[in-house]
């Protein structure tokens, strides 16, 4: 177990991270490339290494680990990729107008996003390559031009040293300043290094609980800083009935098949189902092989598998339809829980509960207009699934109103499985983050640690190269309001 890291210590990491910061900031856009690059080279030649320890401390198989572990080099050599581009700076240029129609002259304006400085990263459980050390937030906030302090997660230490340790090593090796990424380790270290001046943001991927205390410690600061946390949903699947009557059997299989990736533990895990009461769905459900009992993460997350479960079970308004024998067992065994439309109008908190692990809830509804209702009374989600026709009459307005509490919405395919992308979107309202504005996976993510500034009628040679005429770095601009190749 690796000891937590001292006040000490994390007062002399700020003051290195503040400086890395400064030095990277400045730190031309095709390096910080290229050190991504060297990051990623080495993560994959460690793999051997790698994948056999978070085994060891994760319970995931070596299938899965390995392809997340390709997950998380792709997503730093598509950081690296979008670096080279300079779309994501948003370079504006208005050049002065002394006829400018607002009633005044335009004076000479130019505006570009610069980096924010030292982030604090709190690493994720469920995805111990992909959203922890060398993960999404680590990558964007590298390519943007930030230095990051990564507060371990507890449950998976020795992963967390070595992948620390490679990472630094590489970045080091690629000509990264001193102090540009360090790991530190314990609950209150993570506390103390948020709370810290020369901290200028955080992000996170968790509980709410857990979040949502991190998100007030840094909003009470005396200076507010932005918190990017990912927190809880439960994903919510509604199926139309004419899906229903037509693929009832399918969509079973695939509903199984979801919400068990995993054993459960997917952040975009579809916890729970609208399907149309009458239709044979249910009993397609009971037909379905669930998975065998499989271990979890840790034992924090098994002992808060049972609770919310159990919790669930304790409301008096769901049922069991199907329970593999021990779903409170260690392994815990899949089981499906059942309500109605009703219990979920009358207390969704309660009933749409999330419950991090593998069980989902069936919830029969009797007339479409319910899903309507539904939609405007859900909490903020990271998915919305519809699975339905185009030709239903629902469609349209399902669609509309969901895109108001959630991040991405699907149709006909399922959220597990979060593709890193340019369009990608990982993200919704509140709780299902505490930034509604923004992503934690895809090239987007970069905007996190970014701000504006602009520079008004400041002389070509003293210009960022990003905003002179001649354009030296060559990338896409928006000149006189017209965006430029």
């Amino acid at each position: 177990m690796s000891t937590p890291t001292t006040p000490s210590e994390i007062e002399k990491i700020a003051v290195l991270a503040d400086s890395a910061a400064d030095q990277w900031a400045a730190t031309p856009a095709r390096v910080r490339a290229d050190a991504l690059e060297a990051v990623a080279d080495a993560l994959d030649a460690a793999a051997d290494t790698l994948v056999p320890l978070a085994a060891s401390e994760t319970n995931l198989a070596d299938g899965r680990l390995r392809g997340e572990l390709k997950r998380t080099t792709f997503q730093l050599r598509l950081f690296a990729q979008m670096l080279a581009e300079g779309s994501y700076l948003d370079a504006r240029i208005d050049h002065a107008d002394p006829d400018w129609p607002m009633g005044a002259p335009r004076p000479d304006l130019r505006r570009l996003l610069i980096p924010l400085g030292p982030v604090v990263v709190f690493a994720a459980s469920n995805f111990p390559f992909a959203f922890s050390v060398a993960g999404g937030d680590t990558a964007s906030a590298l390519a943007a031009g930030c230095s990051v302090i990564l507060k371990a997660h507890s449950g998976h230490p020795e992963l967390s040293r070595q992948t620390g340790e490679i990472v630094a090593g590489a970045l080091a090796a690629a000509g990264a300043p001193e102090g540009l990424f360090t790991v530190i380790f314990g609950t209150e270290a993570g506390r103390i290094a948020l709370q810290h001046p020369l901290v200028k943001a955080g992000a996170f991927t968790g509980s709410i609980p857990g979040g949502r205390a991190l998100f007030d410690l840094a909003q009470s600061r005396p200076e507010p800083i932005p918190f990017y946390g990912e927190l809880g949903s439960v994903n919510p699947v509604f199926v139309t009935r004419a899906a229903a009557d037509e693929r009832s059997e399918s969509i079973a299989h695939e509903f199984v098949g979801s919400f068990t990736l995993g054993a459960g533990q997917f952040c975009t895990k579809p916890g729970v189902i609208f399907v149309p009461r009458g239709s044979d769905f249910t009993d397609r459900l009971t037909e379905v092989q669930l998975p065998a009992a499989a271990p979890l993460l840790n034992s924090r997350i098994q002992e808060g598998y049972c609770t919310s479960l159990t919790a669930l079970q304790q409301t008096g308004k769901v049922r069991v339809i199907v329970d593999s024998e021990g779903s409170l067992s260690d392994p815990p065994a899949p089981s499906i829980l059942a309500t109605t439309i009703d219990a979920v109008l009358e207390d969704p908190d309660g009933v749409m509960a999330e419950v991090f692990g593998p069980t989902a809830l069936v919830v029969e509804y009797d007339d479409e207009n319910q899903l309507l209702e539904v939609a405007r009374i859900i909490e903020g989600q990271l998915t919305a699934t519809v699975v339905g026709e185009e030709s239903d009459a629902i469609a349209p307005d399902l669609l509309r109103l969901l895109a108001k509490r959630a991040g991405r919405l699907l149709w006909n395919q399922w959220p597990t499985g979060v593709s890193v992308t340019h369009a990608q979107q990982h993200g919704g309202p509140y709780p299902a983050t505490t930034a509604v504005t923004s992503t934690s996976v895809g090239t987007a993510a970069i905007s996190r640690f970014l701000r504006p500034v602009a520079y008004q009628g400041v002389p070509q040679t003293l210009l960022p190269d990003e905003l002179r005429d001649d354009n030296p770095l060559g990338i896409p601009r928006r000149i006189d309001g017209v965006r430029s190749a």
